[in-house]
């Protein structure tokens, strides 16, 4: 099963590390939309920026 990342907050004036996470998803925009597979790693990216995203199952 995968995973369909939004983001729905900005990256301006984040952490450096919170906007290399949301990079290696994919993620530049605001309302961007990817979708990544359901694994461990992906889920670690996620809790690091959760208040940047929303996600839905895929």
């Amino acid at each position: 099963m995968a995973k369909q990342i939004k983001l729905v907050k900005s990256l301006i004036g984040r952490k450096d590390d919170q906007i290399a996470t949301a990079h290696s998803l994919g993620l530049k925009k605001v309302g961007q939309v990817v979708t990544q597979p359901d694994n461990e790693q992906t889920k670690g990216k996620i809790n690091k920026i959760s208040h940047l995203v929303e996600v839905q199952d895929a």
